[in-house]
């Protein structure tokens, strides 16, 4: 006679859902099966590849017979080397490549290497909503209490430091922020970035700011490290995946402290064993590129952006003309009751997919975001189609 088996999951599976976007990703493909010529301007996926140079790196790299061992958990130093020599040539920052900054395989993989290195289960973290779903999801696998802060066009889509200072923060140890931001496409001021880092010394909360987007549609890249003495609370996440096309090759970096460094490691070592070589060696080399890499690719975001626009102006969507970031996000027609609505009738109605923003938290439903990952080709049939649909 077979036992019955009965296998229940930790509390925390409870605590999270799977991934929308994996979610989503799965539906479109069943219709594209069912012979739906989807098109998915829904997810900041860069569809240009690495410069030349970047590639012919890692071919090289990929070829020599001493390259394919176990690397070291804190990176090359010729990495380490060329990330720090990057915040200081485009930020003005200067950072220990010994000390300060840690390569990571992803700044999402960061994201929770973080949560777990300071967090403890009870310990709140402060959210901002809308915001990426990543800040929260990491939050409730580490078991903490999750404070959402609101994000506003009214004042745009930054913190309010003031109200938050009559809340009791006594238990809060994170700040996750993310500018310029996503989804909002916001860009912060330096004298913002004071305000907060002052705002965490004085509470004795660390502040991340997530910083992948500062070369899309940016004119004038910062990071937070800027800000004098902003070591000492804060650490900032980058990325090479949407500034140098290499999204899938899962490279990223923290820059903090020596001692944040160190506690971050701890959790970091004990997840994975280290980075392919020629990744990290190709990655150097991206990082060296000159600013007509970034011209080039922002010039082509330009193009792809004004189409963007004129797909929202199809929609009656409204949108800042000054936003950053490889995503516009914009306000919906008061007629849809919110933005799931809006998604599902271009989905549904003409087999494009656009990002609901409720995704991003409470404050998203009255707005959805595009993708500039799109070639031109394919944003003119998604308007003409969208534009068919509205006629």
């Amino acid at each position: 006679m077979q036992k019955n088996i009965d296998i229940q999951p930790a509390n925390r599976i409870g605590t999270v859902e799977e991934y929308y976007f994996s979610i989503k990703l799965k539906e479109l493909e069943q219709l594209r099966k069912a012979g739906k010529p989807i098109i998915n301007l829904g997810i900041g996926n860069p569809d240009l590849p690495p410069a030349p140079e970047v590639l012919q790196e890692l071919n090289k790299q990929s070829s020599e017979d001493n390259t394919h061992g176990y690397q070291s958990y804190v990176g090359i130093p010729e990495l380490r080397e060329a990330m720090s020599n990057w915040y200081n040539k485009h930020y003005g920052v200067a950072i220990d490549s010994n000390r300060e900054v840690l390569p990571l395989m992803g700044s999402k993989e960061g994201i929770m290497h973080i949560t777990l290195a300071f967090v403890n289960p009870g310990d709140s973290v402060l959210v901002p909503n809308p915001g990426y779903p990543t800040y929260a999801s990491a939050s409730k696998i580490a078991e903490a209490n999750l404070i959402y802060y609101d994000l506003d066009e009214n004042n745009q889509w930054l913190p309010n430091l003031e109200k938050l200072e009559t809340m009791d923060l006594s238990q809060v140890k994170l700040m996750w922020l993310n500018y310029p931001n996503m989804p909002t496409g916001a860009n912060a001021s330096s004298e913002f970035f004071k305000k907060v880092i002052a705002f965490g010394k004085k509470h004795n909360i660390v502040i991340i700011n997530d910083n992948p987007y500062s070369f899309i549609l940016n004119d004038a890249p910062q990071s937070i490290m800027q800000v004098e003495g902003a070591k000492d609370i804060a650490i900032e996440l980058n990325s090479l995946s949407k500034s140098h096309n290499m999204a899938g090759w899962r490279i990223g970096m923290a820059v903090s402290n020596p001692e944040f460094i160190q506690y971050i490691l701890r959790i970091k070592s004990n997840m994975d064993s280290g980075m392919f070589k020629p990744l990290q060696l190709a990655a150097a080399k991206a990082l060296a590129l000159d600013d007509t890499w970034y011209t080039k690719v922002n010039n082509e975001y330009k193009k792809r952006r004004v189409l963007v626009h004129e797909i929202m102006d199809l929609l009656a969507c409204q949108y800042d003309l000054e936003q950053t970031g490889m995503f516009i996000w914009a306000r919906i027609p008061d007629k849809y009751k919110d933005s799931g609505e809006l998604a599902d009738e271009i989905l549904y109605g003409c087999d494009v997919f656009i990002t609901p923003g409720f995704i991003f938290g409470n404050k998203g439903q009255r707005y959805i975001r595009i993708s500039l990952c799109t070639n031109e080709t394919t944003l003119q049939e998604a308007k003409q189609r969208i534009k068919a649909l509205k006629n």
